[in-house]
């Protein structure tokens, strides 16, 4: 098995300094040091221009040089992206044309000739089909995608072979949720255990892409970052760039790709709502940023790109486009009153720089950014906000004792299957010395026998699906199934008169 890992790093603009400061001495600082210190590193990342412009403009250069010599030597290769992290299927394209632009000026600036990307990260993988022809146009020869773009679930993926968009030269690459899950959930801590938990993956002659946010390792999960360097340190990894896979693995396979994002699930496919972390049609918080957002773009492009106030305009839309007050405010489960005002304010801001808009649309932009903060704080005042949270989570509140046990018949199995292997988890993990890991399981064990399963963030049996593969998974339940329908008596006993 041949292993292309990905790493996505990205802070916004204008991230506070403290903030910063933590996640490079957490994360970036231990990652890029460590990775400079492995001669059989072979890594793919995207790191966004927003984020390289912080690391200049605060005492963070250091890490720019690490990254410039690691791609030099060839160890390190980049993706292109947009700079500021907006979700593309939502701008147009001469948005997008821009913001990726900006971000290979500013990284070239930044890496030299070490900055030659062939790869294009799409931010959240958010994709319609639409981007295709724009991303083909652009140069780039691949896209990194979650493997529910491929088919709509998960598990589907051929990866025995190389898959070309339908009626496109772009070749896309899939990354598989359940390794990168496994990984970045922590459950595995050692390369040993993940090697454990991999051991059908490393014999089955096919290839592997995971993909995750870069300030998983250390920030999101302290000490994680010891695990991602192990793996460049454990022989039995043959690890190489994206880039690679198409030498190692030439047979091209056509597909058709699903809208959809790393986030998206089989049913918010099937919903039609795979972007609702940004775009949710019935959150009007979103409703109000994007009409927001439009009204201010109409007024930048009426501005000469001549005037003295261009560039300055221009930038700050540039920055208000990012990501991050959309996401906070879906409130399935992300939010925040800061990052929705902040996002707000930098719309009304740009629309404060440019000379000679009208009145009314000055007092509308205005109108826009008091609604949306006056919205938000209702919202968190009432209550509202924990509703959308439990609504999103509505499946989670049926105790999984009750939605197994409870509706009798063979899924009585299931219940009993998945304690059995959670039990022999544990005794594994004791064993070996993964205490940590043992009262995981312990723990969820107890909440499982006791309905208390409901109030954790990550269910117990996400988290056993990731740390057992799919198939063993379900052939566990069926053997468990099958032992109920072969002590089931045929026919149903009849008592009484």
């Amino acid at each position: 098995m041949r292993w292309a890992n990905f790493l996505h790093f990205y802070q916004p603009a204008g991230q506070q300094d403290d903030i910063l400061e933590a996640i490079v001495d957490q994360s970036y600082r231990p990652l890029f040091e460590g990775f400079a210190a492995r001669p059989r590193l072979r890594l793919t990342i995207n790191i966004n221009g927003s984020l390289m412009e912080l690391f200049d403009t605060t005492k963070y250069r250091g890490l720019i040089d690490i990254l410039r010599t690691m791609g030099k030597e060839g160890r390190l290769e980049f993706t292109s992206t947009a700079k500021f992290h907006a979700v593309l299927p939502f701008i147009n394209e001469q948005e997008i044309l821009r913001q990726v632009t900006l971000n290979d000026e500013t990284n070239r600036f930044y890496l030299g000739e070490a900055y030659q990307p062939r790869g294009f990260f799409a931010p959240e993988m958010a994709y319609k089909p639409e981007l295709t022809s724009i991303i083909e146009n652009m140069g780039f020869q691949w896209l990194i995608l979650d493997e529910i773009a491929g088919t709509g679930g998960t598990g589907l993926i051929d990866y025995t072979k190389t898959h070309q968009i339908k009626g496109s030269s772009l070749r896309v690459f899939f990354r598989e949720r359940r390794l990168s899950n496994l990984i970045m959930s922590a459950v595995v801590r050692s390369p040993e255990t993940l090697k454990d938990a991999m051991k059908d993956d490393l014999a089955s002659g096919r290839y592997m892409v995971t993909a995750m946010d870069g300030e998983t390792f250390g920030h999101h999960r302290p000490g994680l970052h010891r695990l991602l360097l192990g793996i460049y340190d454990t022989p039995d990894f043959e690890l190489i760039q994206v880039s690679e896979i198409e030498k190692y693995f030439p047979e091209i396979k056509e597909i058709q790709l699903i809208a959809s994002t790393w986030a998206s699930s089989k049913e918010d496919i099937e919903r039609g709502a795979q972007f609702l972390s940004w775009s949710d049609p019935e959150n009007v918080l979103h409703h109000l940023q994007w009409d927001f957002t439009k009204l201010v773009l109409d007024e930048v492009y009426r501005l000469a790109p001549s005037h003295p106030a261009y560039p300055i305009v221009r930038n700050k839309m540039d920055m208000a486009l990012a990501s991050d007050h959309f996401w906070w405010a879906s409130a399935k489960p992300w939010w925040s009153l800061e990052m929705i005002e902040i996002g707000a304010f930098r719309l009304l801001d740009t629309i404060r720089q440019i000379p000679d808009v009208a009145v009314e649309r000055l007092e509308r932009a205005s109108n826009y950014y008091m609604e949306i903060v006056i919205t938000a704080f209702a919202w968190q005042r009432s209550g509202k906000i924990r509703s959308m949270m439990k609504e999103q989570q509505s499946m989670l509140r049926i105790p999984f004792k009750d939605r197994t046990i409870g509706r009798g018949g063979a899924e009585e199995g299931v219940y009993h299957a998945f304690i059995d292997m959670m039990k022999d988890l544990e005794q594994k993990a004791a064993q070996t010395g993964e205490y940590e890991k043992a009262i995981l399981w312990r723990d969820a064990l107890f909440k499982l026998e006791n309905k208390l399963d409901i109030y954790d963030t990550i269910n117990a049996i996400d988290l056993l699906r990731v740390e057992i593969p799919h198939k063993d998974v379900e052939a566990t339940i069926e053997k468990y199934k099958a032992k109920y329908h072969a002590i089931r008596g045929g026919q149903p006993e009849q008592r009484g008169s």
